[in-house]
């Protein structure tokens, strides 16, 4: 008798279990309380603040625009809850709900997919070499005895250590606790050269206090797929996000919104980052996917 109860126990145990994992619905939870938990970045490339509480850029304005498609799509209005994401904190704050999804400027690679899901890439960046125009710096080569400065929870040093080329200098690495930070360390001369996305050093230079004291040098170091991050497990939220970034490619919306943030003015110094579009964004908004930056890597070796 014992046994049977222990047996109708577990197995109640088991289907409670079942029950109370279950796939998360963000946009049934988006619907009830009219609110969407936006992760932003504060000094990106593709996303950053101009103070004040306000948040723009392209992948910020893009957000917004996914989330007019996803108010649409239940019938409301939402609000948008703007929250400061970092290079630490931003797959944790994705897997536990405390955002819905992020667009600021996360690579899609395949380690991070074990974690969570991307939508379809929206921007194919390079990984470059930002010093100042004084520095003597123009390739890799050159980064040899070289302080460099990365930020933390980023992978753009790993990249280059991986690098043909990279292998055969020997550098010392610094830290920054986030893009403003590591900028700042090259700004002040405590790094000679400051590796990362080509569009967060184009946005920071173009935010610095003299931006032709510095420039992007040599050659690209890895191709770094960026895109909206979510949780891994809510399909009807990626497939809401895939579809209005297809949307938006399709009629031309997103074409404009690139015109306005890499070509244009930007503030808060109105200077542009004159960043044309690349042959690999170009390709990625031809044939929308989520491949990971491993995908990539042939296309580096063969160049």
């Amino acid at each position: 008798m014992f046994k049977k109860q222990l047996i109708a126990l577990s197995v109640m145990a088991v289907v409670a279990g079942g029950a109370f994992a279950q796939t998360p619905d963000t946009l049934a939870r988006i619907k009830s309380s009219g609110t969407v938990n936006l992760g932003v970045r504060d000094s990106s490339g593709l996303a950053f603040t101009i103070g004040g509480g306000k948040y723009v850029g392209f992948h910020t304005e893009m957000a917004e625009r996914i989330i007019d498609d996803l108010g649409k799509q239940l019938g409301i209005k939402p609000k948008i809850n703007y929250q400061v994401i970092t290079s630490q904190n931003r797959v944790p704050l994705v897997q536990n709900g405390t955002i819905d999804f992020e667009c600021g400027s996360t690579t899609n690679n395949a380690a991070r997919q074990k974690d969570a899901a991307f939508a379809v890439t929206t921007f194919v960046d390079e990984v470059r070499i930002a010093t100042k125009t004084n520095s003597g710096i123009k390739s890799i080569a050159d980064l040899n005895g070289k302080t460099i400065v990365t930020t933390t929870g980023t992978t753009s040093v790993q990249h280059l250590r991986r690098h043909e080329r990279g292998e055969k200098v020997d550098f010392k690495v610094v830290q920054g606790k986030d893009h403003a930070d590591s900028f700042l360390m090259l700004e002040t001369g405590r790094a000679d050269a400051f590796v990362m996305d080509g569009s967060i050093l184009a946005a920071n230079i173009a935010r610095a206090k003299n931006p032709k004291d510095f420039a992007l040098v040599g050659e690209a170091i890895s191709f770094e797929p960026i895109a909206c991050m979510l949780n891994k497990d809510d399909t009807k939220l990626k497939q809401a996000l895939d579809n209005s970034i297809k949307r938006q490619i399709k009629d031309g919306s997103l074409a404009k919104l690139y015109d306005k943030w890499f070509i244009q003015p930007i503030p808060p110094n109105n200077i542009p980052l004159n960043m044309p579009m690349n042959e690999s964004t170009k390709a990625a908004w031809a044939n929308p996917n989520d491949k990971p930056a491993e995908a990539y890597s042939s296309k580096l070796l063969a160049k």
